[in-house]
């Protein structure tokens, strides 16, 4: 970063997303740093890894992809409040993906935000299919169900803090090196994606407009359009089980129990 931006002004904090008394220390000491901030952008992730648990108790993907991003939102959250009620604005951006479109019965599904890691269905997996997968899905559907339940939860306080989300299209990042599919489809996607996806700076700019696009409205997620693999990133209307105040609840309790109280 300091070479592309040599004037920047970076601080490095440790984070160990799959460890919840990590990421408080991390928040404590952001809190000790700063009174306010403008962004908080939840983009780390990981995709299809084993079944496993962590220290805490929870799959690794569910708590690297949503639960510890809650937790860290959570802790954030009052210098988020603060940076809008000084300047009139702030956001809270979350990463998605083509993936929250295909969980096998379109929706969250509560057990697997509980503390049954290693216990989810096992390390199988092919091409956007497998256990492995199928964890990752309901990953990215919390991701935006987190989104838009939090956009409620700010509107109904008239709050100036914006939550927002992105997915990338199919963006050829290195977010799926050291998956094995086959020889023969490692192959082909070693080919198609090139031809068909999108660069990684293309894929960044459904983030980008979130975090600094004047014109980027709360409650919504940007990508290529239909939630296609390319393109620029415009709105995407959201699924009915994106919206789904029964998903909304269930993700927010879940949440709270796995990482404490979330006071919007």
């Amino acid at each position: 970063l300091k070479g592309i931006v040599p004037d920047g002004k970076f601080s490095n904090i440790a984070c160990d997303l799959q460890d919840f008394e990590s990421v408080r220390k991390a928040a404590a000491e952001i809190k000790s740093q700063y009174s306010k901030i403008y962004c908080l952008a939840n983009n780390a992730g990981i995709m299809a890894t084993p079944d496993r648990a962590t220290k805490d108790g929870y799959d690794t993907q569910m708590q690297t992809n949503h639960l510890s991003h809650f937790l860290l939102t959570a802790e954030l959250f009052p210098l988020l409040e603060a940076e809008a009620e000084q300047n009139g604005d702030a956001r809270i951006v979350n990463h998605s993906s083509l993936g929250r479109l295909h969980t096998v019965n379109n929706g969250l599904e509560e057990k697997y935000f509980g503390k049954n890691g290693g216990n989810l269905g096992g390390d199988s997996i092919k091409l956007m299919g497998g256990a492995c997968y199928h964890r990752y899905f309901q990953t990215k559907l919390a991701n935006s169900v987190f989104t838009y339940g939090l956009h409620e939860k700010l509107k109904l306080r008239n709050s100036k803090v914006r939550s927002l989300c992105a997915h990338p299209g199919g963006s050829a990042t290195n977010l799926a090196n050291g998956l094995k599919h086959g020889c023969c489809v490692d192959c082909c996607l070693a080919c198609l994606m090139p031809c068909v996806g999108q660069s990684p700076e293309d894929g960044s700019m459904g983030l980008v407009k979130c975090m600094v696009a004047t014109d980027a409205q709360s409650g919504v997620l940007y990508g290529p359009k239909n939630s296609g693999v390319a393109g620029l990133a415009v709105p995407n209307p959201p699924k009915a089980y994106e919206t789904d105040p029964k998903a909304i609840e269930m993700l927010w309790r879940t949440s709270e129990e796995a990482t404490g109280v979330f006071q919007v």
